[in-house]
């Protein structure tokens, strides 16, 4: 069977003891896991000792997870996944004390069944992006006593469309948050200066995400009334179409964001909506010019639907 292991880490500003204390109680968890925001309503069952818990949801599927042995620095544990199929798995965390707070690494070593040995790469990608989202909520949980993370699911929604300037991008990941704010940056300046545009419902267009192959192709957009002829180095026109679309609302960073996309995609998956795929999913902001808290950002993830 296809072996992987999953390691993520992350610095906490705090004692040791207390990252140990808030990780090895399950009772916490429901506060910072980054799967069970895609579904507020599961069930979650924690043992009175907080060394066992079982959840179960249409979104998140079932299992359970044990702490099988903890000390000061470390806390193993055994999960198992029921639903949407059977399998086993080894997680662990190992804890110390650095510059800054105590350093979290989270582990696991697990298997997929023989005829699903072409998705290895893909899932190592998605458990870690997994674990880089529950990384920054025990974060902001410990550190802050809460997370600074909210989902707001408004379904079915009608977007208007109309003429946009968009800026066409295709790079690797690891480049794309820079340049995408240099992007913003330029039609931030076009919108200044053209009184159709509006920069409160700029958008991005996400044609291609890639995990596995590191690949993003986007489109940042401004919409505007009718053309414009000034346009930015790379920009051109375009026509968004009017349609309806599957709309989460996030609000607070936008570190954790991914927490959205992660969410919007358990609920194309559970087939709650159908996508369609002619379309490619986008962001939009909802933040006036007097909303400078970025604990209380407002981004729309918005998955097109048939």
């Amino acid at each position: 069977m296809p072996a992987f292991h999953v390691v993520k880490s992350k610095i906490i500003n705090a004692p040791l003891s207390k990252v140990h204390d808030t990780i090895s109680d399950f009772h916490t968890w429901p506060e910072w896991s980054p799967w069970l925001m895609a579904e507020p309503q599961a069930q979650v069952n924690i043992q009175e000792d907080g060394k066992h818990y079982s959840w179960e949801g249409s979104r998140v599927g079932s299992g359970n997870m044990t702490i099988t042995k903890e000390d000061e620095h470390s806390i193993y544990c055994d999960l198992m996944f029921l639903k949407p199929w059977k399998s086993k798995a080894k997680t662990y965390f190992k804890l110390s004390e650095v510059e800054g707070g105590t350093k979290v690494e989270w582990n696991m070593d697990s298997s997929l069944p023989w005829f699903m040995f072409m998705m290895k790469k893909m899932m190592v990608e998605m458990i870690g992006n997994d674990y880089t989202r529950g990384m920054n909520l025990l974060k902001d949980y410990v550190e802050d006593g809460k997370v600074h993370s909210k989902l707001v699911f408004h379904g079915e929604r009608s977007i208007e469309g109309g003429s946009y300037v968009g800026i066409k991008r295709e790079m690797s990941m690891d480049d794309a948050t820079k340049k995408m704010g240099k992007d913003f940056e330029q039609l931030g300046a076009l919108a200044a200066k053209t009184e159709s545009a509006n920069m409160e419902k700029a958008f991005c267009i996400y044609h291609k995400w890639d995990f596995v192959g590191k690949k993003a192709v986007y489109t940042a957009g401004l919409p505007v009334d009718g053309t414009v002829d000034d346009l930015p180095e790379g920009a051109n026109m375009y026509l968004m179409p009017a349609t309806k679309v599957y709309q989460i609302e996030h609000i607070g960073p936008y570190e954790h964001l991914g927490n959205a996309w992660s969410a919007a995609y358990s609920v194309m998956r559970n087939k709650e909506f159908k996508y369609n795929k002619k379309l490619h999913p986008f962001e939009t902001y909802g933040n006036s010019p007097q909303n400078t808290d970025p604990k209380e950002l407002r981004t729309f993830i918005n998955f097109p639907m048939k």
